[in-house]
């Protein structure tokens, strides 16, 4: 990714900087080799169930990449219009997960222009073996792209995606990529926050993004982050930085989101996520009891999208607004405590159990509204690019 595009997502983020932009500019050739391909799964344990890092490194480097993009129609591309990221690769048919960012240009946090695929893109291995990718999709909403090379010829190292939803404060994991152009550099850290939102490069968030403290530098974008089993529970995707390098604080897209984009991705090259139309405000216990909700928790409605699904399933947007805690609260609308029979135990929640649905399904929301509980069907609908908000 340019620079260019990475000070258009500064700007938008404030002081979010995604990991791989303003990359090095890379050399890229198309280079192979010539055996017979095989798969190794890559399953790791920690000794005694401590967290190994040297045997992690070891088991799960082969299978990270460079992902090399080219967007510029120049004659040495390796004079400005490539970027630089990480990915890994999930299948021993070539496929390779990275960021939607690593691999497009254009569009920023706030909706602002479609997403144009790199005009080439190129995998470098740890044994130096460079090949060209074909980008099969990417999702702009999670910032989850997959690319796929020709297998044969190589000797693939899979990564395996957890199927893990829930993570611990405090867990130590490990970061493998390419900061600034430094390929198969390992960092360590723990988790250091979880249920995190984070800007992709629609104007939607990413929910449950995994909060760390393992150094995610420029170039990191698209590599995995790893537990202590070895397992992919994150793609490194962005850093909180006022100087543009690693400040401590680093994000990660979360494995349930990897693999609602994959099974998509692999379909038709496209991801569909359902689409509720409220901007929501978080309630927590002393503002519940100020507003007198029979409830510690929830989502707020301060806005309804006009023509939307929430709007035409009746559902009522805030019409008063306050100060409470040197906070300004948008009140009168209703509170969504619960998503089927789910309850919300975070604002987060909503948007996590609504965006793992798939449009056309409904869904029964409970609300409270005007000091009693009502339950209220929602049929879903597509998310559009943009959002015009009344």
């Amino acid at each position: 990714m340019t620079r260019a595009k990475a000070a258009t997502i500064a700007a938008a983020l404030f002081a979010f900087v995604l990991g791989a932009c303003g990359g090095d500019d890379e050399e890229s050739s198309d280079t192979g080799a010539g055996t017979e391909t095989a798969t190794e799964k890559v399953v790791v344990q920690g000794d005694s169930g401590t967290f190994n890092a040297a045997n992690i490194y070891e088991k799960a480097a082969p299978g990270v990449v460079t992902v090399l993009s080219i967007f510029g129609e120049t004659s040495n591309p390796l004079g400005g219009g490539a970027g630089q990221g990480s990915g890994f690769v999930i299948s021993g048919d070539g496929e390779i997960i990275t960021n939607a960012h690593v691999v497009t240009s254009g569009g920023t946090g706030n909706g602002g222009g479609r997403l144009k695929p790199a005009r080439k893109v190129f995998v470098e291995f740890s044994d130096r073996n460079r090949l060209e990718a074909e980008i099969v999709g990417f999702d702009a909403d999670a910032d989850v792209a997959l690319i796929k090379i020709d297998p044969d010829d190589l000797d693939l190292h899979v990564l395996e995606v957890s199927d893990r939803n829930d993570y611990a404060v405090g867990e130590s994991v490990a970061a493998i990529g390419s900061p600034f152009g430094e390929e198969q550099s390992l960092s360590l850290g723990i988790i250091s926050a979880t249920e995190r939102s984070i800007q992709s490069l629609s104007q939607f968030t990413v929910d449950n993004a995994i909060q760390t403290d393992a150094s995610i530098n420029p170039g990191n974008s698209g590599g995995p982050l790893l537990d202590s089993d070895g397992k992919v529970i994150g793609i490194n995707q962005q850093i909180e930085t006022n100087s543009g390098s690693n400040s401590g604080v680093g994000f990660a897209i979360p494995a349930s989101a990897i693999r609602y984009s994959l099974d998509q991705l692999r379909e038709d090259g496209s991801v569909d996520y359902a689409y509720l139309g409220v901007t929501t405000q978080a309630v927590w216990p002393q503002l519940a009891d100020h507003l007198g909700l029979d409830t510690e928790t929830g989502a707020l409605i301060s806005e309804v999208v006009p023509d939307g699904p929430a709007d035409d399933a009746g559902l009522e947007e805030a019409d008063d607004q306050e100060t409470f805690q040197g906070a300004p609260i948008r009140t009168g609308g209703d509170l969504i405590v619960a998503v089927d029979g789910h309850r919300l135990q975070s604002e987060s929640d909503l948007a996590e159990l609504i965006s793992r649905q798939r449009p056309g399904q409904t869904v029964t929301l409970e609300i409270l509204r005007d000091g009693g509980s009502e339950e209220v069907e929602v049929e879903l609908e597509p998310r559009p690019e943009r959002v015009n908000q009344g």
